[in-house]
C-alpha cells in the first residue's frame, strides 16, 4: 500500500496551556482515547442542557474539560458516519453516504494504520461496521492491533446477542437464547443473562491496563443508546437494558425507563474509564474525547422528544438539519485542556484523524479533508485553522456549512433551505428568499464539495 504523507506536527503541541506552569519534557506521545456513543442526541447529557437523565462522569469531565458546541458527526446514519471519523474525509470523497454495505479496501487508509506506524497500540471495542473475518474489511486488517465486539452493524441491534468478536475469534455469550422468528432477524433475544455493553467496557478497561507501558490508540465505540428496531417491533421495547436502575420507580413506560437507564449505564461507565486513568497515573498523559455517532434516534418503541434529546436543534437522525448532524463533544485533558473552556469552532468527525495525527506526531495522507483540532483543544485558538466549509450527503440529502450560514437540500428537486446558525439555530426561520447570493455561492461549494 503506497500512499504519499506530509508531516504536519507542530512543536506547540508538547506543551502546557497558557495559564500553566512550564511543560515536563514529554517522555511519550499522548495516549488517545475517542469514546462515541450510538444515537445519542445534542441535548441528551445534563451539560448540554438535558434536566431529567443523570449524567454526573460526563458532567465532570465536561466541567474539567473542554465543551464542544459546534461538533459535527460524519452522517446522520451510523456506517457513513464511521467511515468518515477512520479515513478524514467527508461524504463528497467517500464511497457510500449511507448504510449501504461498504467494506474497507486495501487502498483504504485509516487513522489507526497511520498511528500503529508511529509506534501505536491500537485498540478499539463496540461497533465496527466496516467487514468481517475472512475480508479486508476486518479491523486486524485495517490498522487496530485489537477489536472485541460487534463486527456486523445489524447484529449490533441486539444487546444480547449468542457471541461476540475478540479479533477473528468468535466469543460466545453464556444465556442468551435468540427468537428464531425470521422476521426478528436474528436481532432478538428470548432469554438474556449476558448484557453485550458490559462486556465491551470490561474489554476497553483491561486494554487500558495491559497497554499503559505503550502510547496506545482506543477506540471505545458503544451501542448505549441505540434501539434494538427489531425487538421494539417484537415486544413494543427495544431500549435494552439489564434494569432500570435510579428510573425504576418512575411511573414511566418501559421504553422511556430504558432510554434513561441506557445512558446514565454509559455514563457510569465513562466514570469507571476516568478512575482507571486515575488508578494508573495515566491521567495527565490522555486525550479522552467523547461524542456521538449521530443525533438521536425514534425506534424501538422510544421518541426523541420524550426527554428533549435533540435540544435546542431541529431534526433527529436521519436528518440533515442540526439535530440529526451536530452531536455532544467533550475533550479531557487534565493539565492540557483549560477546565471549564469552550469551544464553537465548526469542527466534524473527519478532522480527528489529522487531529490524533498531530498529537501522535504522525504523518498523515494529503487528500484528507480535516484539519487537526489540536490547537483549540491546547487553549491556542489564534492558530487554530477553519474548515473553509463543512460537507454532508445523505441519499438525496445534502448540506453545506460555511461560518454561520447552512444551506440545505432535502432532494435534489427540493427548494434550497438557508439558515443563519448564529441567529437561528433551531433552523426555523428559511431565509433563502432573502439571500440569493449566498445560497448561489453554497450552491457552489456544494458541487466543488463532490468533486
Amino acid at each position: 500500500m503506497r500512499i504519499q504523507l506530509s508531516v504536519t506536527i507542530a512543536a506547540f503541541l508538547f506543551s502546557l496551556p497558557a495559564g500553566h506552569s512550564a511543560a515536563k519534557k514529554q517522555s511519550r506521545p499522548p495516549n488517545l482515547i475517542y469514546i462515541m456513543a450510538d444515537d445519542l442526541g445534542y441535548g441528551d447529557l445534563g451539560c448540554f442542557g438535558q434536566q431529567t437523565i443523570q449524567t454526573p462522569h460526563l458532567d465532570r469531565i465536561a466541567k474539567k474539560g473542554m465543551k464542544l458546541t459546534s461538533y459535527y458527526s460524519g452522517n446522520t446514519v451510523c456506517r457513513p458516519s464511521r467511515l468518515a471519523l477512520w479515513t478524514g474525509k467527508h461524504m463528497g470523497h467517500t464511497p457510500i453516504s449511507s448504510n449501504a454495505s461498504y467494506r474497507f479496501k486495501p487502498e483504504d487508509i485509516t487513522v489507526a494504520e497511520l498511528l500503529r506506524e508511529k509506534g501505536y497500540v491500537t485498540g478499539g471495542v463496540g461497533k465496527w461496521a466496516m467487514g468481517g473475518t475472512g475480508t479486508s474489511g476486518h479491523p486486524n486488517k485495517n490498522g487496530f492491533d485489537f477489536w472485541f465486539g460487534y463486527l456486523d452493524q445489524g447484529e449490533a441491534h441486539n444487546y444480547y446477542p449468542t457471541h461476540l468478536w475478540r479479533n477473528t475469534e468468535k466469543i460466545p455469550l453464556p444465556g442468551n437464547v435468540l427468537t428464531g422468528r425470521p422476521e426478528d432477524r436474528g436481532r432478538v433475544a428470548k432469554k438474556r443473562k449476558t448484557y453485550s455493553h458490559d462486556l465491551i467496557t470490561t474489554e476497553a478497561l483491561e486494554f487500558v491496563r495491559k497497554n499503559r507501558a505503550h502510547p496506545f490508540l482506543l477506540h471505545i465505540h458503544w451501542t448505549i443508546p441505540h434501539a434494538n428496531n427489531e425487538g421494539g417491533r417484537a415486544t413494543g421495547n427495544g431500549m435494552e437494558i439489564p434494569d432500570y436502575g435510579i428510573y425504576a420507580s418512575r411511573d414511566w413506560p418501559a421504553t422511556k425507563k430504558g432510554a434513561a437507564a441506557m445512558i446514565s449505564h454509559m455514563d457510569k461507565d465513562v466514570g469507571r474509564l476516568i478512575a482507571l486513568l486515575e488508578e494508573l497515573k495515566l491521567d495527565q498523559n490522555t486525550l479522552v474525547f467523547f461524542t456521538s455517532d449521530n443525533g438521536p434516534h425514534s425506534e424501538g418503541g422510544h421518541k426523541h422528544e420524550t426527554f428533549n434529546s435533540n435540544g435546542p436543534l431541529r431534526g433527529f437522525k436521519r436528518d440533515l438539519y442540526e439535530g440529526g448532524i451536530r452531536v455532544p463533544a467533550i475533550a479531557y485533558w487534565p493539565g492540557r485542556i483549560n477546565p471549564g473552556s469552550i469551544s464553537a469552532e465548526p469542527l466534524a468527525f473527519w478532522d480527528w484523524l489529522p487531529t490524533a495525527c498531530d498529537l501522535a506526531g504522525a504523518s498523515q495522507p494529503q487528500d484528507t479533508d480535516g484539519v487537526s483540532f489540536a490547537p483549540t483543544l491546547l487553549g491556542r485558538k489564534a492558530e487554530q485553522i477553519s474548515h473553509p466549509y463543512l460537507f454532508w450527503k445523505f441519499g438525496g440529502k445534502q448540506a453545506l456549512r460555511q461560518s454561520k450560514w447552512k444551506l440545505v437540500l432535502n432532494n435534489p428537486k427540493a427548494s434550497p433551505e438557508l439558515y443563519d446558525l448564529q441567529e437561528d439555530i433551531g433552523e426555523d426561520r428559511n431565509i433563502a428568499e432573502d439571500n440569493p447570493d449566498i445560497v448561489s455561492r453554497l450552491q457552489r461549494l456544494m458541487k466543488e464539495a463532490c468533486q
